[in-house]
């Protein structure tokens, strides 16, 4: 079994996932490592491919030159394709938006006409295609992205569909892992605050999130890519989410508790500030679907996750070295 995994600066890595082979194209850096160790415990054959951020061992292609992404496809035949490519923070996704439209739907539209005649296309989509003024929402609730990030994820979404009847659309919520930067995630980055002891710092506690671990997310990728090989019904929108709710300030109390630091220089703040991208306040996902078919993975417990790809930063800089030297 076979998988291919793409990655640049702007479109962070990817998963193609095969039976005899599997391509996953790149979304952040800390994808690559859960979905390649995910599918190789099952005896898949992972190919990783990059762009900007391309190491030892990656492919080199670039996503939004439709010419490069076919012949990777035809030099490496994957089974399946699990697609997380997409620009992702919304206030970038504002001021370049064109670059983004380009990345998260023209490229995801290619990937999907090209994908037709696989056996699986599996592509990565998000809570933001909805509003967040009716919580939970299920599969089969109508989108109202507030946001041009939220309405590029659907549009991608139909793109799949419309060229791609077969494929599966997995959306998920605000994810974290293994980063190389703290910077990398909207979660980890918080731990930047965390540290910040000797200042006070307000931090969101509004917004409602269900931060998730994307080992559990690339878990779920797995059973799905697995089931839907065998099984014609796996197909159309799927949810999974991690259980918990917290805002960015819960999250932030949270990482200084699982590390014993202070977190009374932390201040929530409870009104809505007026912003620049407007965001959903409660965005969260009924998962029933994938539950139901036995599809579903037990999320990490938050604070369990969340030290295990925070560690490496700690003041001591021996526990960093530890992992990427």
């Amino acid at each position: 079994m076979r998988c291919l995994d793409l990655s640049s600066e702007v479109q962070r890595r990817k998963l193609w996932a095969r039976l005899r082979g599997s391509w996953l194209p790149e979304q952040q850096v800390f994808w690559v490592e859960p979905f390649a160790e995910s599918f190789r415990t099952t005896g898949w054959m992972v190919i990783g491919t990059g762009y900007r951020r391309a190491r030892p061992r990656l492919l080199r292609c670039d996503l939004t030159d439709e010419d490069a992404v076919k012949g990777l496809l035809q030099e490496y035949k994957p089974d399946v394709i699990v697609h997380c490519a997409a620009e992702r923070r919304p206030d970038v996704v504002e001021r370049h938006t064109e670059a983004a439209v380009n990345l998260n739907v023209h490229a995801t539209s290619t990937l999907a006409k090209e994908a037709v005649l696989i056996q699986l296309f599996l592509y990565i989509s998000s809570d933001y295609v909805f509003d967040g003024r009716n919580p939970p929402y299920g599969e089969d609730d109508s989108p109202n992205p507030l946001n041009v990030y939220g309405r590029s994820k659907l549009e991608g979404e139909r793109e799949t569909l419309r060229h791609c009847p077969g494929a599966v659309v997995l959306r998920v919520p605000v994810l974290f892992g293994e980063v190389e930067s703290v910077s990398e995630s909207a979660v980890t980055t918080l731990w930047l605050k965390v540290q910040e002891a000797t200042e006070t710092c307000t931090l969101d506690h509004c917004q409602q999130r269900f931060p998730t671990d994307t080992r559990d997310v690339a878990a779920v990728c797995r059973k799905l890519s697995e089931r839907g090989r065998q099984d014609p019904s796996i197909k159309g929108i799927f949810h999974f989410s991690a259980k918990e709710q917290m805002t960015k300030y819960e999250m932030a109390v949270a990482m200084a508790q699982a590390f014993n630091l202070p977190s009374n220089h932390l201040i929530p703040l409870t009104e809505q500030l007026a912003a620049s991208t407007l965001r959903p306040m409660n965005s969260q996902l009924n998962c029933s679907r994938l539950e139901l078919l036995n599809l579903s993975v037990e999320p990490r417990p938050f604070a369990t996750a969340i030290t295990d790809c925070l560690w490496p930063f700690t003041p001591d800089k021996r526990w960093r070295q530890t992992v990427f030297h």
